[in-house]
């Protein structure tokens, strides 16, 4: 029996993006990106995008993908501005006769999908600008004008919180505790790829070379171009400073994978706690039997 929709989730390098593309071609599916890196336009090794070392298309093998690569680095997005994306996308699926598949590793994109969020203020250019400019010149200065209430530390959501400070003189968390509103697939099949710490670990290893090697430095030096900020996209970062001369390519290399590790470890943890997942597949990739089983 199909499902509405589905959501597949999972850390990074868990092998989500294959299993997603072979429930789509046995099910009609098409995919639709949820990931916050994936769905800006030429970093797509970087991204570890299904586009990486392919030509961007609409659909790969015939099967439609949705919002990777659509977005200049020049431009920002929030969460509402992915949700409202993601809304038209999963409607033109379903409009179609096929089944929305989302996939990535984002969990506030994620969430919202589910939950929806709280309705938050528009924000002028102006107000933006301002607040990314003290995120980035004096985050302790930033920290001091949020609430004691505000936890995160990220500096895209940091920024965020302070942009609708600037516009509005109320703190975000007045906002976020509002009745959610927007959900787009809240009963939606959930599924989580999820293999096993240590060979995860040898995945990261053994991909960040084949990322590097595959056109990242070219990615990177197209980041430094734009002015995007290299920290929201783990490996950007990294080799930002090897072309800048603060590291050598090897330390770029055991950066990467390790903050990539971290990054695998933190995402872990959200899929634990926040996700309630209906399936959990333990190998990477999946299995053909595991897409029969939701099937």
């Amino acid at each position: 029996m199909k499902h509405s929709a589905y959501i597949i989730a999972g850390p990074t390098a868990s092998g989500k993006s294959d299993f997603a593309h072979r429930l789509a071609c046995k099910i009609g599916g098409t995919i639709i990106n949820c990931d916050s890196v994936q769905i800006y336009r030429g970093i797509e090794n970087i991204a570890a995008s299904p586009f990486a070392a392919r030509e961007i298309t609409d659909n790969i093998d015939g099967v439609p993908y949705r919002l990777f690569s659509v977005l200049p680095l020049t431009e920002q997005i929030s969460v509402a501005d992915y949700l409202n994306l993601a809304r038209t996308e999963c409607e033109s699926a379903i409009g179609a006769g096929r089944i929305p598949i989302f996939v990535g590793g984002t969990g506030y994109y994620i969430n919202a999908l589910i939950n929806g969020i709280s309705p938050m203020p528009d924000v002028s250019d102006a107000s933006r600008r301002r607040a990314r400019e003290l995120v980035g010149g004096d985050p302790d200065a930033a920290r001091r004008l949020l609430p004691t209430d505000f936890v995160a530390t990220d500096p895209q959501r940091v920024a965020r919180a302070l942009e609708v400070f600037f516009e509005t003189g109320h703190h975000i968390t007045e906002f976020q505790n509002m009745p959610r509103i927007g959900a787009v697939a809240p009963d939606a099949y959930r599924i989580l790829i999820s293999p096993d710490s240590a060979l995860l670990r040898e995945r990261i290893a053994a991909r960040v070379p084949e990322m590097l090697s595959g056109g990242a430095l070219a990615e990177a030096q197209l980041v430094i171009n734009s002015g995007w900020d290299e920290n929201r996209a783990i490996g950007a970062s990294q080799l930002c400073r090897f072309i800048r001369g603060e590291i050598t390519e090897s330390e770029c290399i055991q950066n990467w994978i390790t903050k990539t590790n971290q990054y695998a470890k933190r995402q872990r943890t959200w899929f634990r706690t926040q996700y309630n997942p209906d399936i959990i597949i333990n190998c990477a990739g999946g299995t053909d039997a595991d897409i029969d089983k939701i099937i």
